[in-house]
């Protein structure tokens, strides 16, 4: 046979392998399902996530808020808030870097944090439930002092040393916030 012609040939059958793989994956999108694909503003730095969990119909939403500056990462730090069906979930920390190890045992032994956080002009430490060295689950307090605040840090441990992250919470509309997830700010 002719090499130009089998190439020709391998070359067409590979075009259509790659036609069908890409046909196949249409319309299997999980962005789609799980709320990562239709992120709007929130109003300030904020991004809205809504989506509906397709077995049980749950309303799902997710806030989320990157930090103002990125130590040494190329994710950044960031703070999510999933609310479902109308009520607070669950608000997590995400450093955008490896966190250090626990340094605090909770009440019923599950490894903790101890980090320090600022909203506004108010102090505070807290232990956050630290889920496996990836991010910190945060308080509900804490979530309500952020939604109230302009400016809000938290300083966590990293194995180089402690880190802090920057954000700027100002802005978010806390009507949405509401509705979402019946949450109302709390001021610092």
């Amino acid at each position: 046979m002719n090499r130009n012609f089998v190439f020709a040939l391998g070359l067409t059958s590979i075009l259509f392998c790659g036609m069908n793989l890409f046909a196949q994956n249409q319309g299997n999108d999980p962005d789609l399902y799980e709320g990562r694909a239709n992120g709007i503003s929130a109003g300030g730095h904020w991004t809205v996530y809504s989506s509906e969990n397709r077995m049980t119909a749950a309303k799902q939403v997710r806030f989320e808020l990157m930090a103002d500056n990125a130590p040494r990462s190329d994710t950044g730090a960031k703070v999510i808030v999933y609310c479902t069906n109308g009520k607070l979930k669950l608000a997590d920390f995400h450093p955008g870097e490896r966190l250090s190890r626990p340094n605090w045992p909770g009440f019923w032994g599950q490894p903790q944090m101890r980090v320090r956080v600022r909203a506004d002009n108010s102090h505070d430490e807290h232990n956050w439930n630290w889920i496996n060295g990836h991010f910190l689950s945060m308080d509900k307090g804490t979530t309500r002092k952020l939604l109230g605040a302009h400016l809000f840090r938290v300083e966590f441990q990293t194995p180089d040393g402690p880190e802090i992250a920057e954000f700027s919470p100002a802005g978010l509309d806390l009507k949405l916030v509401a509705d979402a997830c019946d949450l109302k700010p709390k001021k610092p």
